[in-house]
Parts: C-alpha cells; sequence; structure tokens
C-alpha cells in the first residue's frame, strides 16, 4: 500500500516524426522522473495515448521500461475498457513480473449501470494475480462512478487497494475520504485539485504534470499528505499556470509541448490527436521561463 502513497506520473509515450516509439526518449523521460523524486511510474494510461499503442507495442513498452527502471520504483499498468472479457483475457495474458499494480479504467462509451460497474471491476478483482487501482474518469467514459459503488467495491475485495478519482468533483472526493476502508486509497486524477485531496487525507494522485516537473510537484504533494498547508501552497500557486496550461487543449498534447521545451522529448502525437498549437506551445515556453525551467 505505501508504494502508492505520494505522486505517480502518468507517462507519455514519446513518438518519433515518423510517429513510432521514441524509446530514447522514453528512456530520458523515465531516468528524469526517477531522479527528481517521482514515487511510482504508470504505463499505457490515457496519457500514453494507449488507445493508439497496438497490443504488441504495449508488450514492448512494459519490457523496456521495467528494463530501464530495474526495480527501482513501482510500475502500475493501465489494462481496462469496455470488454469485461477482453480484459480479463489481457490480464491473464500479459507478463507482469516487473508490475505492482493495475490500474483499470471505468468503462467508456458502452454507459454501463452502476450495478453494471460494480459487476464488471468485481470480475476483474477475482482473476487479478495484482492489486487493483480503479479509474473513475467520467469526462472521457461519459459514466461516472458514483463513491457508493467505488466503496462496496473497496470493501468486497481486498486487492482492490485504490481509486483513481479524476471527476473534478471536489464534493465525490470528499464523500470517498469520508466513507472508505480505512486502508484504501483515495488517488487524486486532477493535478489542479490534487494537492486538495492530500490535504483532506488522500494518499497522492496519479499526474500528468508531476513527470514534466516531478522535484517539485512530487514534493508539493509530500507537503500535502504531512499536513504543511502554507509550504505545499506555495508551490501549488506557482505551479498553477503550468497545470492549468497542459489542459487546455488536449491531454497529452500539452504535456508533450512541455517535454519538447524541456528537451526531454518532442510534441508528436497520433491521430486523432493534433499537436498543440504554436499559441500553447508559446504560453507554455512562457511559463516554463517563470518557472526558471527554460
Amino acid at each position: 500500500m505505501t508504494k502508492f502513497i505520494g505522486t505517480g506520473v502518468a507517462l507519455i509515450t514519446p513518438f518519433k516524426s515518423d510517429l513510432s516509439i521514441d524509446y530514447d526518449a522514453l528512456e530520458r523521460l523515465v531516468e528524469y522522473n526517477i531522479e527528481n523524486g517521482t514515487e511510482y511510474l504508470v504505463i499505457s494510461g490515457t496519457t500514453g495515448e494507449s488507445v493508439t499503442v497496438t497490443s504488441e507495442e504495449k508488450k514492448e513498452l512494459i519490457t523496456f521500461i521495467g528494463n530501464v527502471n530495474n526495480g527501482r520504483l513501482p510500475l502500475v499498468l493501465g489494462i481496462g475498457g469496455n470488454n469485461t472479457a477482453s480484459i480479463i483475457e489481457e490480464i491473464k495474458t500479459t507478463d507482469l513480473k516487473d508490475i505492482s499494480a493495475i490500474l483499470s479504467v471505468s468503462p467508456y462509451y458502452s454507459k454501463p449501470t452502476q450495478e453494471g460497474l460494480y459487476q464488471h471491476f468485481k470480475a476483474i478483482a477475482e482473476v487479478s494475480p495484482l492489486p487493483i487501482i480503479l479509474y473513475n474518469v467520467p469526462g472521457r467514459t461519459s459514466k461516472n462512478m458514483e463513491p457508493e459503488i467505488t466503496i462496496r467495491l473497496a470493501n468486497d475485495f481486498e486487492n482492490i487497494i485504490a481509486v483513481k478519482e479524476a471527476g473534478n468533483n471536489v464534493h465525490q472526493y470528499l464523500e470517498l475520504l469520508r466513507t472508505k476502508p480505512e486502508d484504501f486509497l483515495i488517488l487524486s486524477g486532477d493535478d489542479d485539485l490534487a494537492l486538495g485531496v492530500a490535504l483532506a487525507g488522500g494518499a497522492g494522485v496519479i499526474s500528468v504534470i508531476g513527470q514534466a516537473l516531478p522535484k517539485e510537484f512530487s514534493e508539493m504533494i509530500r507537503l500535502g499528505i504531512a499536513g504543511k498547508a502554507k509550504e505545499a501552497y506555495d508551490l501549488h500557486f506557482k505551479l498553477m499556470p503550468i497545470t492549468s496550461l497542459i489542459f487546455s487543449e488536449n491531454n497529452p498534447a500539452g504535456i508533450k509541448a512541455v517535454l519538447e521545451t524541456l528537451n526531454i522529448s518532442n510534441s508528436h502525437v497520433r491521430l486523432p490527436l493534433v499537436e498543440a498549437t504554436d499559441a500553447l506551445k508559446s504560453d507554455i515556453k512562457k511559463a516554463l521561463v517563470d518557472l526558471g525551467k527554460s
């Protein structure tokens, strides 16, 4: 459980100009995060453009990141979707030797009932050999998983250990914190709300901006968990402009523009996403200059 307290980052998948995976850039990104305070790494999440990464590429990413990481940080792997049977098959057939937990997104497009969400995650929990982090992101799935279902799953299955809550809903965060089992982790999936969640009793965040500014962002979250609001908010206010900018067009185009400015990777994305506009890239460069990062 303590592996997932603090800041996890949802890694991008860097691409070359021909849109093949840029493994040199990925190695730089992983090392940069390990060296600068990130607590764990998330592979093949939304920010990793998981829906346009092939199953073969996903296997290569797991192996490559596992080799670069070499056991230094816990690794979380995204395995989710709206076909329960397919997810179960992927869990059974994926080499999970380097993986510490599975992040499983709530089903998208199908819009199941709350009972359907419960039965979906029940089926996954019953076959998973690893701990499961639920992922509620109604802005992408078009269906909110209500706190009652999250808490019901937490109480019914020991291997469901956390939820990445990304509904951008303060009341829902507080309801989860109020009703959760003692050892169940509430992780923010909203970078802008992450500090408030940590101060209210949350266990941390799975962040997008954190991979570009791991030292500052992870320190902010650690201060929040420790209840040091003044010091934490000093960092939060400094990071607010860049955090807002990266989500102004689409994710991960914004964070890829940040990482390009930091000379870690470039800004290429796969369709149907498009790169950040020149205007956004200019604003990002200015924000990084203000942070002393460019």
